[in-house]
C-alpha cells in the first residue's frame, strides 16, 4: 500500500533517478522482509525511489529476481539519497516528469491513479534499460486540492506533467505549465477546454461526438455495399440511440441501404430483414450484454434456417469487457468494435507486463476496468517520455521513434487548436478465422 501525504512530496514516490548512486558503506536500517512485501513498498516506506533502493542491494538487479519473506534489505542513508534525488533534475540528457494525480487508497479514484503510476514506473524502468534517463516525481493532488499549492522549485523545472484528474484543476496547472515552459498530458476525460488556447497542453479525451462523427464516417464508406440491419433491443434507457439515430441518418442521406427489426419480431418477419444478395451488417442500439445475448441466439437461429446469410457486426466499445464469455461468436460474426484502445492479455509484451507489475506490486491490476489503467500509464510513459528524450522540447507528440503500445494508441497531429489532442481511433475486428487484427480509423 503506498504511504502518501496529503502534501505535495516530490521525493516520496520519485523514481529511477538518472545518476548512478555509489555503492552505500553506511546504512539507515537494515529491514528483513515479511509476507507480501515488495520492493516498491519496501522503498516508499522509507522515502526512497526503487532505484535507490536497488542500488543498495545488487542482488536485486539480476535476472528473475524475486523478494522473498526473511530475505535482508539495507536500506541506505536518507540524506545520500535526498541529495542524489535533488541533484538529479540538473543532469543534462534527462527528462524530468512529474505526476499529479490522487494517489491514495481512499477511493475509487485514487486506486486507479496509483495504477496508472505504477505504469508509469514500469515505463520509466523499460525505458531506463533503452538508454534514455529520467527522473520521475509524483504529488498526491487530491479532489479537494488546490493545485497551485504543489507548486515548487522541482516542479518549476520538470520537462513534462501527468494530470490532473479533475476538471477544476486543468486550468490553473495548464496556466503554471506555460509559464515554465512544462508540456502537460492530461490523461484522461475533462470539460476543461484548454487545449483550444494552451500551446503545452496534450489532451488524451476524445468525446463521444467526435469518436461517434468519425466511426459513422468509416462505417457509411466501407460497409457502403452492405444492408445495415438496425435491431431495436427494447433498452429504453440506452444512450446508443444517440449513434444508431445519427447512422441512419447518414446512410438515408448517401442512399444506402437499411432495415429495422425488433429483437422480438417473429421469425419470419426478423428474417426478412436481411439481403440475401449482398452482406449484412448489423448494429445494435445497445450496447448491454443480455441483449446482446438475446441477438447472439436470434442469429444462430438465423443461420441455421438461412445459412447463406452472410452477417457482420458493428459493435461498440462496452463489448470489449465481455470478450472473455463471447470470443466465439465475434469471431463467428465478423464483429468490428470501434475504441481508442486494445487489452489483449495473450499478447507477450503484454503478459510480460502483468507478470512484471506483480512482481513489482506484489497483486495484479485491477481486473473490473477497461482500459487496464497500469497499461494506460505505460503507454502514455512511452510514448510521451521517449518522445521528449528523441526530440527534446521541439516534441510535439510525433516522436521519431516507433511507438507500439501495449493497450492504448497516440496521436497528436497538428490541428488549429493550439494544443495538441490525441485523434488514435481504431476498429477491433475479430476474423472469421479467429484472428483479431486493429484497423486504424483516419
Amino acid at each position: 500500500m503506498l504511504r502518501i501525504s496529503k502534501t505535495a512530496i516530490s521525493l516520496v514516490l520519485a523514481a529511477f533517478v538518472c545518476t548512478t548512486l555509489h555503492a552505500q558503506t553506511a546504512w539507515r536500517d537494515i529491514y528483513k522482509v515479511k509476507k507480501k512485501d515488495t520492493v516498491y513498498g519496501i522503498a516508499t516506506s522509507y522515502g526512497l525511489t526503487v532505484d535507490e533502493l536497488i542500488a543498495a542491494n545488487p542482488e536485486m538487479k539480476a535476472e528473475g529476481y524475486v523478494l522473498k519473506k526473511g530475505d535482508t534489505v539495507f536500506i541506505p542513508d536518507a540524506k545520500t539519497a535526498e541529495k542524489s534525488a535533488k541533484t538529479a533534475l540538473k543532469t543534462p540528457g534527462c527528462v524530468n516528469v512529474g505526476v499529479m494525480l490522487p494517489l491514495h487508497d481512499n477511493d475509487g479514484d485514487g486506486r486507479r491513479m496509483t495504477e496508472y503510476y505504477r505504469g508509469l514506473l514500469i515505463a520509466c524502468d523499460s525505458l531506463k534499460k533503452a538508454g534514455v534517463n529520467v527522473n520521475l516525481y509524483a504529488w498526491n493532488v487530491n479532489i479537494d486540492a488546490d493545485v497551485k499549492n504543489v507548486f515548487c522549485s522541482e516542479s518549476k523545472n520538470l520537462d513534462i506533467i501527468f494530470g490532473p484528474l479533475y476538471t477544476k484543476q486543468v486550468k490553473p496547472l495548464a496556466d503554471y505549465c506555460k509559464a515554465n515552459g512544462i508540456k502537460l498530458v492530461i490523461p484522461f476525460s475533462t470539460t476543461a477546454d484548454d487545449v483550444k488556447t494552451n500551446s503545452c497542453v496534450f489532451q488524451i479525451y476524445q468525446t463521444s461526438e467526435s469518436l461517434n462523427a468519425r466511426a459513422i464516417e468509416y462505417f457509411t464508406s466501407h460497409f457502403a455495399a452492405c444492408r445495415t440491419v438496425f435491431i431495436a433491443c427494447n433498452d429504453n434507457d440506452s444512450p446508443k440511440t444517440t449513434f444508431t439515430s445519427a447512422l441512419a441518418k447518414e446512410l438515408k442521406a448517401k442512399g444506402l441501404a437499411y432495415k429495422n427489426v425488433n429483437l422480438k419480431a417473429p421469425d419470419t418477419e426478423f428474417l426478412s430483414a436481411f439481403a440475401a444478395d449482398r452482406p449484412n451488417i448489423v448494429v445494435l442500439d445497445t450496447s448491454r450484454s443480455p441483449e446482446l445475448n438475446l441477438v447472439f441466439r436470434r442469429l444462430n437461429e438465423l443461420s441455421a434456417t438461412a445459412p447463406s446469410v452472410q452477417i457482420s457486426m458493428f459493435g461498440y466499445v462496452e463489448w470489449l469487457m465481455y470478450e472473455g464469455v463471447y470470443r466465439a461468436l465475434y469471431n463467428k460474426y465478423d464483429v468490428f468494435i470501434p475504441s481508442t484502445f486494445y487489452y489483449y492479455k495473450g499478447i507477450t509484451r503484454v503478459a510480460d507486463f502483468e507478470r512484471n507489475y506483480r512482481r513489482w506490486f506484489g497483486e495484479t491490476m485491477q481486473e473490473q476496468y477497461l482500459p487496464r489503467f497500469a497499461l494506460t500509464g505505460f503507454d502514455h510513459g512511452w510514448f510521451f517520455i521517449r518522445g521528449l528524450f528523441d526530440c527534446g522540447q521541439a516534441f510535439d507528440g510525433t516522436p521519431k521513434s516507433t511507438f507500439k503500445p501495449l493497450q492504448t494508441p497516440l496521436s497528436f497531429p497538428k490541428t488549429s487548436l493550439e494544443g495538441r489532442q490525441n485523434t488514435a481511433y481504431e476498429l477491433v475486428h475479430y476474423k472469421r478465422d479467429g484472428v483479431i487484427e486493429t484497423i486504424s480509423i483516419k
